[in-house]
């Protein structure tokens, strides 16, 4: 049987995670319920974005992922449904959908229909309608059950780096900032090499600092583990695991990571120039 997962902005002091939870299982008690985060920053829908599709991957095919991000329910704004990658997502129509599928085009969009056809008084979306719609899929119902195909879904633009030929650099932008002050841009490894294929050497700026080199892993520049720690609280560039480029503070964490010890915000310019 298929997952469902959950993601919030809800925190976990609230009611509001449980009663999600306690809707699935009062629906179908043999559901697997798998938590991505409910610590997403208020309404953020970028942050939603780059963690949802840096983890939903790893999940089988015919996961069912509910979104509950800046999702409080309003009759002018639709629920609606995505089947992308054999995966399902479900979410309010606010955008974030095209910013996790901002490179590629979901296989269908539907608006879920649940409240209108059964005319439901919706206190709370995420256990008024996502619930039941992902329950629904669970349970092997069809998306056009409960929903109709949506031909113009919100669409959001995906911030991305680009490229001065003029001055041979690279402008991207910090957009996330994990658990260990790592700060993360929108500069990915594929862009940057296709750009540095054709230049000798770079520089990553940010601020006034400047980095020689972008690793491939976190204790890559460690030449001597012996001495390993002395290498502490040094600042490196890295390619993560999504394949982004991220200014980090080896072994740092949220209070002395990239973001406290640099002052590196979200929203911030990073600059790779080439020579």
């Amino acid at each position: 049987m298929p997952l469902i997962t959950l993601t919030s902005d809800y925190g976990l002091v609230d009611h509001r995670v449980a009663a999600i939870k306690g809707k699935i299982l009062s629906m179908n008690e043999d559901v697997k319920i798998v938590d991505i985060t409910h610590e997403i920053t208020a309404y953020h829908l970028t942050e939603t974005a780059y963690i949802v599709r840096n983890a939903y991957a790893n999940f089988p095919v015919g996961t069912i992922h509910i979104i509950s991000v800046d999702s409080f329910y309003s009759k002018d704004r639709k629920a609606i449904l995505y089947k992308a990658n054999g995966h399902y997502f479900i979410a309010a129509d606010n955008g974030l959908l095209s910013l996790i599928f901002f490179d590629q085009k979901p296989e269908a969009v539907y608006e879920i229909t649940l409240n209108n056809r059964f005319d439901d008084v919706v206190k709370f979306a995420s256990t008024d309608i996502f619930v039941p719609a992902a329950v629904h899929l669970h349970n092997g119902g069809l998306p056009e059950v409960i929903g109709r195909k949506l031909k113009n879904p919100v669409q959001l633009t995906f911030p991305r780096a680009v490229y001065n030929e003029f001055e041979k650099i690279i402008v991207g932008e910090i957009m996330y900032i994990d658990n260990f002050g790592n700060v993360i841009s929108n500069i990915s490894k594929n862009f940057f090499e296709k750009i540095s294929s054709t230049h000798e050497s770079y520089i990553v700026k940010f601020r006034n600092l400047s980095l020689n080199n972008i690793f491939e892993r976190y204790t890559a520049f460690i030449p001597d583990w012996k001495n390993e720690m002395q290498y502490h609280g040094k600042s490196i560039a890295v390619f993560n695991d999504a394949d982004l480029l991220e200014i980090s503070i080896y072994k740092g964490n949220k209070h002395n990571g990239a973001k406290t010890l640099l002052g590196i915000n979200v929203g911030e310019r990073i600059y790779v120039e080439f020579s």
